[in-house]
């Protein structure tokens, strides 16, 4: 066994050249005694105390050192085992992941990322990132996720994409939740701010750019691939999908509707900002309350692009998005809107400047598809089974005066081809002088139910209607081409129905 001295200085030229044999070339000892004291160090045993005995994976460490250093460190046991097998190998499995696990160990003291601490000020960075939210009704939703990094307030807010209109449309909000605009938005190196990379320098999208002008902030990008350099939004947006997403774990529910997930949002903002940090012991909302002074102002309207795509309103009051069609309000015909996706909804915002305001929303739908809504039209019909009779003459106008059952009568009437149906009509206007127009309009109404469109109908149904029982004053038969009157004097009771 080698003196503590010794065993000290093997250690030491272990750590300075992270290599076993350039370790035993400096300090005049074999490489396997490198090995077996960096072993023994690693799994705990003090100096001076008797390291285990050798073991049959001590002949192999080198090349158990080598394949850990390929692999960074995330070479698996198993792996390494079959490998030492096909080399002559006689150990263990567990001997083999004893091992493997003791030299793991060197490797990332040697290896590990020296982190500095990031010592923030109020009013300088705000990260932001996206998870992957819950699926409701069949459409997946984004969790766009906001960390204030000095009061670690955080935002949640569900969206239903990550392009840039949703994206603009989440800040803005973000931003006036928090009172204010940092100086610093740091995020991931995504499309809808970065374009590419040259000479890995960041090469903003223009809209981006555009975006950080108008609200005076600078945006910032993490190194791709790193989420390390971006911890506090990824530990955000853990805490959100934990919270947030359904599981076995949580027992969180399936969410209904997207209204249900925003408010689950809101209540899970308050939880987490309203409770002492680990980190500061103060609520993150109490905080925030020092750092929206050292913010800048949030302009009074939004970006444009938050509010989504530009599209031209038809005179059908429709816009067309992503295939689909959307009714608006037909006072917006032939106008402009703006149409965004949110979390399996359509977004419709017309207006500029501070009159700019939402206008409608519907429910995602198919492309070929369309979402039309009743109360986004006037009151009259222009479907072909649901047409309102207009006048066009005086004639017309005094039949249609009478009231509804006089318009049911001639949308019946017309339906089953009456014909002197004009007739009829100028008939029902001169009975309504001698009887009445609310007694015509009943018959008439009664006569369009009952489909009662021929000659003396609507006589009958005024007399029934009246109690008469002698029916109505018809001359007889053999008189009914008589060129005089005489024949009627011997019909009773035509002084009494002319009264």
């Amino acid at each position: 066994m080698l003196p503590k001295e010794k065993q000290m200085e093997v250690l030491e030229a272990f750590d300075l050249t992270k290599s076993y044999r350039a370790a035993g070339q400096l300090v005049g000892v074999d490489h396997h005694t490198v090995a077996r004291a960096v072993t023994a160090r690693s799994l705990g045993h003090r100096d001076g105390e008797q390291a285990p005995p050798p073991t049959v994976a001590e002949a192999f460490c080198d090349k158990i050192t080598e394949w850990i250093e390929r692999s960074g460190g995330r070479v698996r046991a198993d792996v390494v085992h079959d490998k030492l097998v096909a080399m002559g190998y006689t150990g263990s499995p567990r001997t083999t992941r004893r091992v493997v696990s003791a030299l793991k160990s060197t490797h990332r003291l040697g290896n590990h990322r020296i982190y500095k601490p990031w010592v923030t000020e109020p009013g300088m960075w705000l990260q932001y990132d996206f998870g992957a939210g819950p699926v409701i009704s069949g459409v997946k939703v984004v969790l766009f996720v906001a960390w204030l990094a000095w009061s670690r307030f955080r935002v949640i807010i569900p969206l239903g994409d990550r392009s840039l209109p949703s994206v603009i449309a989440a800040l803005d909000q973000t931003f006036r939740l928090i009172g204010g605009v940092p100086t610093y938005l740091l995020t991931d190196n995504e499309k809808t701010v970065t374009d590419y990379h040259l000479c890995g320098i960041a090469v903003r999208n223009a809209t981006a750019v555009d975006v950080s002008r108008y609200y005076g902030v600078s945006i910032v990008t993490c190194v791709p691939f790193d989420p390390e350099s971006k911890g506090g939004s990824e530990s955000s947006v853990k805490l959100a999908k934990a919270d947030l997403v359904p599981t076995e774990y949580n027992l969180v529910e399936e969410y209904r509707s997207v209204g249900a997930l925003e408010v689950a949002c809101t209540e899970l903002m308050a939880e987490l900002n309203g409770r002492p940090h680990a980190v500061t012991r103060r609520a993150p909302a109490e905080m925030a309350e020092v750092e929206r002074t050292k913010l800048h102002p949030v302009p009074d309207l939004a970006y444009t692009a938050a509010f989504g795509e530009s599209r031209s309103v038809g005179w059908s009051s429709v816009v067309s998005f992503r295939g689909a069609r959307y009714s608006v309000p037909h006072t917006l015909a032939g106008g402009q809107a703006w149409v965004r996706a949110s979390a399996g909804e359509v977004v419709i915002v017309a207006g500029v400047g501070s009159g700019a305001t939402e206008v409608a929303r519907h429910d995602q739908v198919p492309a070929g598809q369309a979402s039309i809504k009743d109360e986004h039209y006037p009151e009259r019909s222009n479907h072909p089974l649901d047409r309102a009779p207009r006048p066009t003459k005086a004639s017309e106008a005094a039949f249609l005066a009478l009231g509804e059952g006089a318009s049911r009568y001639l949308v019946e009437a017309a339906a089953v081809g009456t014909r002197r149906l004009e007739k009829k009509m100028a008939d029902a206007v001169t009975l309504a002088s001698l009887h009445g127009a609310g007694v015509i309009d009943r018959a008439l109404g009664i006569a369009a139910i009952a489909g009662r469109f021929g000659e003396g109908d609507l006589e009958s149904i005024i007399v029934h209607a009246s109690g008469e029982t002698r029916g109505a004053a018809v001359p007889p038969a053999e008189y009914s081409l008589a060129a005089g009157t005489a024949g009627w004097s011997g019909v009773g009771g035509i002084e009494e129905v002319s009264s």
